[in-house]
């Protein structure tokens, strides 16, 4: 697998990404993903004994199915978290499952985690888009006089937000007690 002619060497260079691995995840909570790219960019700063990427990638994999084993590392919970807080922040769903994309999360844990998210809430891209009009001060926040002349501005917030059409439209027509009364909800 790993072609190193000393056999201590490899146990030196497993033991070196293993430290460099535990330190990152005592600091930050990366997916799979995050922690493969810092310690393939650590251990390339180094001078190694290890002649291409391929023998690096592949000793990254090794420590990495380790962590993973041990659950100490695990995807699955870092999409849920993940997805916890990106609602909590106004995210819509869509933005939400682009957000985990990046960060190299399986399409399939993706699935749970918003499942889930739909599952123990009603309509949760309504009441995130709400969060995001009460965030930005936009929708009924706004003064009824420029609320006319600002609509097509705050849709283009929600949209680049990637909230749909109708949901957008519904949260804007919002009179502002309605508003007030699901923002207490929040």
């Amino acid at each position: 697998m790993i072609p190193i002619k000393n056999k201590k060497d490899l146990e030196t260079i497993i033991e070196e990404v293993r430290n460099f691995a535990h330190l990152y995840l005592e600091k930050y909570s990366p997916s799979k993903q995050q922690l493969r790219i810092y310690l393939l960019k650590k251990i390339l700063k180094k001078p190694t004994q290890l002649s291409n990427k391929n023998e690096l990638i592949n000793l990254i994999d090794v420590v990495l199915a380790d962590l993973e084993n041990k659950n100490i590392l695990s995807d699955k919970f870092y999409s849920d978290t993940k997805t916890k807080k990106f609602l909590k922040r106004g995210y819509s769903l869509n933005k939400i499952r682009y957000t985990l994309v990046k960060k190299g999360i399986g399409e399939k844990y993706i699935k749970n985690s918003i499942s889930k998210v739909k599952d123990n809430e009603s309509d949760p891209d309504f009441f995130s888009a709400i969060r995001l009009c009460k965030k930005r001060r936009i929708g009924a926040l706004r003064d009824e006089n420029n609320r006319i002349l600002f609509y097509k501005k705050d849709m283009g917030v929600l949209a680049r937000s990637g909230f749909s059409y109708e949901t957008s439209k519904k949260v804007l027509n919002l009179p502002k007690k309605e508003f007030k009364n699901y923002c207490k909800l929040l």
